[in-house]
């Protein structure tokens, strides 16, 4: 029998998350997103490398959780499942960690919901994350997110696919229910420090290229970044380049990958 999520897919058209798995390396991915990675990458050369940083700055936000005493984590816009999730790395240095990843793309729910079957400690929700009371009053959340308790909320490599203040509002609302103790680690794509004639050609390709014009490219300044962590107290080096943030290698001229990162603490 056909899977329901494989009905709701539209497979000619690109999807965010698939695009991103094929800049990771995954398998998990189409011939239309590998085009539209190509568009991509015509109009940024470096846009595989801004992928990978992402990537590479949730590992080192997760490690530095667990090593403060985080053991749980709710990722929001979690994607497509492929080398190094929260749960692998979380889990590998405390095994005792829980994680439920939020994603409202189906085949990354679909290919989350396989690979985390025998984790009884790893859960995946369908669900948008602006739908605040959706995510937080789901059963799955319920039943391995303890909110009395510190909370990693991951938020890394989707808030440039939510226009204006949506997605603003929405973790104020998840802030509500973060105990003392709890930590955010967001990115968000930016055009500071980059010529504004490239940055809009890079923003009309994406704009034009995902689902029913459903997905948009949104660019948010230094300020408009910072507002995030609103009642959160930056943790050093504070608000950087995602390269930036503890880099375990010098990465050269990190404004040219157009993306901000940090972590703070509640």
């Amino acid at each position: 029998m056909e899977q329901s999520w494989y009905r709701e897919l539209d497979l000619d058209a690109p999807s965010p998350a698939r695009v991103y798995d094929y800049f990771l390396g995954g398998s998990h991915n189409f011939a239309v997103d590998r085009e539209m990675a190509q568009r991509l990458v015509a109009v940024k050369p470096d846009v595989a490398e801004t992928m990978r940083a992402n990537r590479a700055f949730l590992r080192r936000a997760v490690q530095h959780l667990v090593e403060v005493g985080v053991r749980q984590f709710l990722d929001l816009g979690s994607g497509v499942p492929t080398v190094g999730n929260v749960h692998e790395i979380a889990q590998r240095a405390a095994p005792d960690a829980r994680v439920v990843y939020v994603d409202v793309d189906p085949i990354a729910v679909a290919h989350s919901t396989a690979m985390l079957a025998e984790n009884p400690l790893a859960g995946i929700i369908r669900a948008d994350l602006r739908d605040t009371e959706t995510v937080l009053g789901h059963p799955v959340v319920g039943k391995l997110i303890d909110f009395a308790e510190p909370v990693g909320l991951l938020v890394v490599g989707v808030l440039h696919q939510l226009p204006g203040d949506e997605p603003l509002g929405a973790i104020r609302r998840y802030r509500e229910v973060l105990t003392p103790g709890s930590y955010l680690a967001l990115t968000q794509v930016t055009q500071d420090g980059r010529r504004t004639d490239s940055t809009e050609l890079l923003k009309e390709t994406f704009d034009g290229g995902y689902a029913k014009g459903a997905d948009v490219m949104t660019m948010r300044t230094r300020p408009e970044v910072l507002a995030f962590f609103e009642e959160f107290e930056l943790i050093d080096p504070g608000l950087v380049f995602v390269a930036e943030w503890r880099p375990e290698v010098e990465v050269p001229d990190p404004e040219r990958l157009s993306t901000y990162a940090a972590v703070g603490r509640r």
